[in-house]
């Protein structure tokens, strides 16, 4: 008798341990960096490399032009205060769905700006299309000031995060913890340790994984993200088990199952 309550208690055992384990996961596949020594108070990480992206093709340039003179007045429709400006912006910033205005890089690699006229600018950075530009506008303005940024700098964050959503970046040095912030953080039951990236490059497309529970992240050249790059995050198993409704009846039955025959054991 003593052998059968000791082999139902084992029997007993081997299931809530089983249940446990099935349940639980280690706070390390949660946390952000986790391996980082907490003993330290100050750690310095060398971080990868920015690299300013460059216009393509379909692209969209807010581009600003201003100045307090202008050298053939009557190009222009002067403000009160003698000032002239040709300008595109995108509304709505980095809220999703926004709708953007701009000029269009044309199929040409052109972008096409009245007064001014066409200019290439593909293969350019925006600082380069900046002096591009104001050396070009300088035919018509005196001294003018130009500024010139993405207005579709868009990166895309699908799967277990709160809000996923395409995004326009405010700016053009964007991380991907940034991208991951706006998109309201991962859920409980993402998986940080294998967030999938896709990025465009050229005809082919570069599919990378990245774990944002190691400090190698910070070096990573996937880092700073790129327009066009899209995050997907990764249910865990937990999340995949809860929602398989069969699984989780099976497991049920099979409790259920195992506790009758352990109070017949125990009785008989």
């Amino acid at each position: 008798m003593f052998k059968i309550y000791k082999n139902s208690f084992f029997l007993s055992v081997l299931i809530f341990g089983a249940f446990l384990v099935s349940s639980c996961g280690s706070t390390n596949n949660v946390v952000y960096l986790s391996n980082l020594d907490t003993s330290l108070k100050y750690v310095q990480i060398q971080k990868a490399v920015f690299k300013q992206p460059i216009i393509e093709t379909d692209d969209i340039l807010n581009v600003t032009i201003q100045t307090q003179d202008v050298t053939d007045p009557s190009a222009f429709n002067q403000t009160s205060l003698g000032a002239a400006s040709a300008s595109a912006s995108a509304t709505g910033g980095s809220e999703p769905g926004a709708a953007i205005s701009g000029f269009l890089v044309d199929e040409d690699g052109n972008v096409e700006i009245p007064i001014i006229g066409t200019i290439k600018v593909s293969g350019l950075t925006t600082n380069q299309a900046k002096n591009l530009i104001k050396t070009r506008a300088s035919k018509y303005y005196k001294d003018p000031t130009v500024q010139v940024r993405f207005a579709n700098y868009k990166i895309t964050v699908l799967g277990e995060v709160v809000k996923p959503a395409s995004y326009v970046m405010p700016n053009e040095k964007v991380t991907i913890f940034d991208a991951i912030s706006l998109a309201g953080d991962l859920t409980i039951t993402g998986k940080r340790n294998n967030v999938m990236l896709m990025r465009d490059n050229g005809d082919k497309k570069d599919i990378v994984r990245l774990d944002l529970t190691s400090t190698d992240i910070i070096a990573s050249p996937y880092y700073y993200l790129r327009q066009n790059d899209v995050i997907y995050v990764e249910p865990s198993k937990a999340k995949v088990g809860a929602s398989n409704a069969p699984r989780t009846q099976l497991i049920t039955v099979g409790i259920a199952v195992a506790t009758l025959l352990i109070t017949i054991i125990t009785r008989f």
